[in-house]
């Protein structure tokens, strides 16, 4: 189990403004012992994210999006908070909606983790309408879109994949996060691209201080994959917020060799996380072995994970 405790639920008397508190600040935990097997002389870090509130890297966007909404009177009381989701940014919706006293409604894939489909409904009170499952998270933003249009007033739809408050989120938290807790030592980012918001807004930022750093994109290497939460983009609705040209390329990996590092940081490194978690450890390890010195610093967007290949539920319940 990983020392690092996950902030995914909460007891009744706990859901409050201060909540909101706890998302940003994540700790920076260094990947060991698998790196100095595999690629001595390079450190390897990740941001554990499950320490944010709601359980994730999504906490951090969803935040973000919401409050920029009612700064610019989009969203209002009375108005539902409207989005798609695999389901880590669903989760940080209905938890923000929760505190702030707004309703939320989510769309996603039917396929996604019961237990994510559960804290979002029974905790956090969200309306949940399923997608088709075959669709992935395609089918989930065309029927959000085709909601959305039916009855415009009645709800805000940030829009993660189109909204640039999403990469704002990071360029404003996780960039300055990662050059501090590296006391600007970092030379390489990488992280998994979903709606994008992650690598691009951090590189942004990181760039911003240093033109010399090197930022990558994680991707499913396969059309159909198992990686939970990322886009394989050349077959997927691309990001309006993605802009690959910007970044120094792309690592794709496979679905068994993210499973495989999964297994790996459990047994090495004592961290349970998500597919994506291992994807991104799994680029990072590879872009490092192609170094002689440096720092790599990756993303474990949450620790929670449904295994689409056995039907098992990873969760780190330590407290």
């Amino acid at each position: 189990m990983s020392k690092l405790a996950p902030a995914a639920y909460f007891k009744p008397e706990e859901i409050s403004p201060e909540i909101l508190k706890r998302i940003g600040g994540t700790p920076l935990v260094q990947i060991k012992n698998i790196a100095e097997k595999e690629c001595p002389g390079v450190q390897v870090w990740a941001k554990a994210e499950w320490y944010n509130a709601s359980g994730s890297v999504k906490a951090r966007a969803a935040l973000r999006m919401i409050q920029e909404g009612e700064a610019a009177g989009l969203l209002r009381p009375g108005m539902t908070i409207l989005d798609s989701t695999s389901g880590n940014t669903g989760v940080a919706y209905a938890l923000i909606g929760l505190v702030k006293g707004y309703k939320v409604k989510l769309v996603m894939p039917g396929n996604v983790c019961n237990e994510r489909k559960q804290l979002m409904a029974s905790s956090y009170h969200a309306e949940v309408v399923y997608s088709d499952p075959m669709k992935s998270s395609d089918g989930a933003i065309l029927l959000a879109r085709e909601i959305y249009q039916q009855e415009k007033e009645m709800y805000f739809w940030p829009d993660q994949y189109n909204n640039p408050e999403n990469w704002k989120a990071h360029f404003y938290s996780t960039a300055p996060e990662v050059w501090e807790q590296t006391n600007g030592k970092v030379t390489h980012f990488l992280a998994g691209i979903g709606t994008s918001g992650t690598i691009m807004g951090t590189s942004r930022g990181l760039k911003l201080r240093n033109q010399k750093i090197r930022t990558y994109a994680v991707e499913p290497e396969e059309t159909l994959h198992g990686i939970e939460g990322l886009k394989h983009m050349a077959s997927s609705i691309q990001p309006g917020i993605y802009n690959v040209d910007e970044l120094d390329g792309k690592i794709p990996v496979k679905t068994e060799e993210a499973y495989e590092m999964v297994n790996r940081l459990a047994q090495e490194e004592n961290l349970i996380v998500g597919s994506s978690g291992g994807a991104g450890v799994f680029a990072a390890i590879k872009l490092a072995k192609t170094l002689s010195e440096g720092v790599v610093v990756t993303v474990l967007p949450d620790t929670c994970e449904c295994d689409a290949a056995h039907g098992d539920f990873l969760w780190n319940r330590e407290k």
